[in-house]
């Protein structure tokens, strides 16, 4: 498991793009107590050797929720990192398509997690751009060993980054208390983090109920909210949260920034100790550069203009902070209800990812 682990740290040892994760957080994915999802999935995982050498790896995985409850018969890949040597490859994804034929299903898709909530997309533009702690990192020759294997593009996800205005313009002021005015919404404010502690629930339901008109979305469990508040809260700063409530102080939309703590993980390399805590409590505390994780909007408030009341306490903490750069988490191409939330402050779409796929 740890030489499973530590490949693709051997891999990209001399790239000044990869961010490797935290191991600890590694070995927790395929933890039974600390992994939720895999109470009710199928996984293998995999290494490739060439003269006692590893040369690639890959998880497949079953998420049976999936299957009985959606009736998408299909196996997740994910983890999978690789030479560049198309025999290397092929013997991977040939593992994901046995994986398939042992339980009847009927395609492949990766890379992706257990999950929609996990990591997902092989990156296909942005190769010279750091990688953040939620977006995979891969060499640019992967896309093309997929698709000189049969895989097709599945799902493309663009990514964007912002740099911060040092004024904003007057029209998104008064736009911005028309909306609070006229729907009667307020922001939450926060003097510690025990006081946001007993919204995450309501903003997973949130999730749910922005997200479950999409065909590929899976409610969310409590083990997953319990096991996502345990693995982030710690990592979570009071300020980069953004509640917004209705006139009866009921959570309607919410959005989730954190500092960028790429930096800080390249030089913990997969260890908290002795210094890699050290680190990223520094780039918690003094940051230009930030995150973009997860927003929720009620349905009954999508298209209504709560967004710019987001964007606006976002640039406010931003200024506060000395925060200049703003990353976007990846977004579905076609999303375009959250690419709007960007849409005023010159965003430079930088980096690409997508999902291959292949019937069996």
């Amino acid at each position: 498991m740890m030489d499973f682990i530590r490949f693709p740290m051997v891999l990209y040892k001399n790239n000044k793009n990869f961010v490797p994760p935290l191991i600890k957080g590694e070995k927790e994915v395929w933890n039974l107590k600390e992994n939720p999802a895999l109470h009710y999935s199928l996984a293998k995982q995999y290494l490739a050797y060439r003269a006692g050498k590893i040369v690639g790896r890959i998880a497949v995985m079953i998420n049976n929720k999936e299957v009985k409850e959606l009736g998408i018969r299909k196996v997740r890949f994910g983890w999978i990192d690789f030479i560049d040597d198309v025999k290397v490859s092929e013997a991977l994804i040939q593992k994901a398509v046995d994986f398939a034929k042992e339980h009847q299903l009927e395609k492949i898709e990766g890379p992706m997690g257990f999950t929609n909530l996990d990591k997902a997309g092989t990156l296909t533009m942005g190769f010279d751009k750091l990688a953040t702690m939620i977006g995979m990192y891969n060499h640019a020759y992967y896309a093309s060993h997929f698709e000189r294997l049969g895989l097709r593009k599945e799902k493309e996800w663009v990514e964007y980054e912002i740099v911060f205005p040092e004024i904003l313009p007057d029209k998104v002021l008064k736009f911005n208390e028309l909306i609070k005015e006229k729907y009667r919404l307020k922001v939450m404010k926060f003097t510690s983090k025990k006081e946001f502690l007993p919204l995450i629930e309501p903003m997973f339901e949130l999730l749910d109920q922005t997200y479950r008109t999409l065909s590929t979305y899976t409610p969310i469990t409590d083990e997953q909210i319990k096991s996502y508040k345990d693995k982030y809260f710690s990592l979570l700063d009071k300020d980069f949260i953004i509640c917004v409530a209705d006139e009866h102080d009921k959570l309607v939309a919410f959005a989730v920034t954190m500092p960028s703590y790429s930096t800080a993980l390249q030089k913990a390399n997969g260890k908290l100790w002795p210094t890699g805590w050290w680190h990223l409590l520094q780039a918690g505390k003094k940051n230009d550069r930030a995150n973009f994780y997860l927003i929720g909007i009620h349905p009954d408030y999508q298209k209504r203009g709560v967004t710019s009341i987001i964007f606006k306490e976002i640039y406010d903490i931003f200024k506060k902070k000395g925060v200049k750069y703003l990353e976007t988490n990846p977004e579905l191409e076609d999303n375009k209800a959250i690419q709007l939330l960007w849409q005023d402050y010159n965003p430079v779409n930088h980096k690409r990812r997508r999902t291959y796929s292949r019937e069996i």
